[in-house]
């Protein structure tokens, strides 16, 4: 069983009693210690930094969705893992970019914030350039739902310069079980840290059941 606490979405509140966690701070208890295993101390690490665009491919830093290859691949093929690491200084959120607004999702999808302190986890995919275009699309950056952003990442292998999208306009909202199921089984896919992957699995949903876009991943059963 999960330790008693309440997920409030990036919003700290509540009355006197138990400690009330968010997300967020579920999400960086664990930093130090996760650090060292996947061997990305700073005081003992060579730090290289890589281009986001080598040659014909730029690197892609996934935190949401796509971090399913799957999902990322039903519009960009290219895509191929080349490793894991950690944002610093983002939280991982969910929500919409208009306060009512509906998506194929039924519910919020991941975004990324700066917060001192806090990390998100993920996965750098190198996909090749053709694709920027329909990695753009995907997210929605022609309609001002994401801005790409690019953003240094922690890895094993270094410091990797990376492709990266933040959704503008935020309002919170929760995902639906459909979305957090793909988030957690790309996590899952890729060797994301346990710890890490315990607090996407205690997101809280909106309970939404029907159709959307987890019915197009035909390989999840």
């Amino acid at each position: 069983m999960h330790p008693t606490f309440k997920l409030t979405l990036g919003l700290r509140g509540g009355n006197p009693g138990p400690v009330l966690w968010t997300l967020p701070s579920l999400l960086t208890r664990f930093a130090d210690s996760t650090l060292r295993s996947h061997n990305c101390d700073r005081a003992v690490k060579k730090r290289v930094m890589m281009s986001s665009v080598d040659g014909e491919r730029f690197m892609y830093f996934a935190f949401g969705s796509n971090l399913l290859k799957e999902r990322l691949k039903l519009e960009n093929q290219s895509a191929i893992f080349h490793t894991i690491g950690r944002l610093k200084d983002y939280k991982l959120n969910f929500g919409l970019w208009e306060k009512y607004v509906d998506s194929g999702w039924h519910g919020g999808v991941a975004t990324i914030e700066f917060c001192p302190a806090a990390e998100v986890w993920g996965v750098i995919w190198a996909l090749n350039n053709k694709h920027l275009t329909t990695l753009d699309m995907q997210e929605g950056v022609n309609l001002g739902i994401y801005s790409p952003l690019e953003v240094s990442v922690e890895t094993d292998k270094g410091l990797i310069l990376c492709r990266t999208y933040q959704m503008n306009n935020f309002h919170a909202c929760p995902p639906s079980p459909q979305y957090k199921k793909v988030v957690c089984l790309g996590a899952e896919q890729n060797g994301l840290p346990v710890e890490y992957r315990k607090c996407l699995e205690v997101i809280e949903t909106n309970n939404y059941s029907g159709p959307s876009l987890l019915d197009q991943i035909t390989t999840i059963k």
